[in-house]
């Protein structure tokens, strides 16, 4: 009886896998598509971009800093495999005006085609204790991480819904996954995005548009070099229990899964386990994705809590330490 549910059970699993590439979208060809990337000018925006242009995509590049801008596009146009491939550089704050978006993305349509592929890369982290943190930069967090990514693809989605195709990418964090010392700020906005994500793809998905969220963990960047002048200790010390990745493999990742609709995008081991822990009731691309989710939550979640309590460990660690000093001044 034993062998024969056992046997019942590998079929059913092998049937799953059979099945699950009929089911799954479609992939996007990258081949003369128009791929759209805010936040464009560095970082893992620009190295997307440059995998795109790799691809054969058309991209328009959108970013607040002019120079920067033009300077990126140089190194992208590096990477064409043909000499009709354009990029194109549009100056403008993703995050202050909704109406200066609409018309940027207008521009950009008018000029390269309706957008294929949206990736929303725009973002910025503050580290800092939580009364210490600005309130403004509460403020001004939620309007580039959140507000900077809700404005674009607002621009976008009637063209792809029109067309019955499309791909949109909003770029959290890790920190979007697990709230972290030091991340009141930011944290909220990448956590943010993922909400917006899961509702967003249960209204296009009809329409054959596919939504990807990505959390890539420290990635070496401009903006993670400054971030790390203000981050506090405990942040510090904690972020260092992982490896800081490059910039090229995140952004290969993200279009490899952006390409084929996948709804999680995540890097290395500690990726695929807090995109495993974090599922909830997100969307799967496939079969196979949510067995792998079933199977190996208990044991991700063990490991977890090994993970919790070493990060609680830091942080009591470091509250003594600060102590010390202080408590030395009232026995003087």
């Amino acid at each position: 009886m034993l062998l024969l549910i056992a046997a019942f059970t590998v079929a059913f699993v092998l049937l799953l896998y059979m099945v699950s590439p009929l089911i799954s979208p479609k992939p996007l060809k990258l081949a003369g598509a128009h791929v759209v990337v805010t936040g464009g000018s560095s970082g893992i925006g620009k190295c997307i971009a440059m995998e795109c242009f790799k691809q054969g995509a058309f991209i328009t590049l959108v970013a607040r800093d002019e120079n920067k801008l033009l300077q990126a596009k140089k190194e992208i146009e590096k990477c064409a495999i043909n000499d009709k491939q354009v990029a194109l550089c549009i100056s403008v704050d993703v995050a202050k005006d909704y109406g200066q978006v609409e018309s940027v993305m207008k521009q950009a349509q008018e000029k390269l085609g309706p957008v294929d592929m949206l990736i929303n890369c725009a973002g910025m982290a503050i580290a800092g204790n939580f009364e210490t943190v600005p309130i403004n930069d509460f403020v001004r967090l939620m309007e580039v991480n959140y507000l900077g990514s809700v404005y674009p693809s607002r621009a976008v989605i009637g063209t792809m819904k029109e067309r019955r195709m499309g791909r949109i990418v909003f770029v959290s964090s890790q920190a979007g996954q697990i709230g972290l010392f030091g991340y009141t700020a930011y944290s909220p906005t990448k956590f943010a995005l993922r909400g917006l994500a899961e509702a967003l793809q249960m209204e296009v998905k009809p329409y054959n548009i596919y939504i990807t969220v990505a959390y890539p963990p420290d990635t070496d960047t401009p903006g993670f070099a400054e971030e790390n002048k203000t981050k506090p200790l405990e942040t510090r010390l904690i972020s260092e229990t992982s490896s800081v990745c490059q910039a090229e493999q995140v952004a290969r990742v993200i279009v490899k899964d952006a390409i084929q609709g996948n709804f999680n995008s995540s890097v290395g081991s500690d990726g695929y386990m807090l995109s495993s822990l974090t599922c909830g009731m997100s969307p799967v691309t496939s079969i196979t994705e949510g067995l792998q989710q079933i199977v190996t939550m208990g044991l991700f979640r063990t490991i977890a809590l090994f993970y919790l309590g070493s990060f609680d460990s830091i942080v009591r660690r470091c509250m003594i330490q600060k102590e010390k000093p202080e408590n030395a001044d009232k026995t003087e």
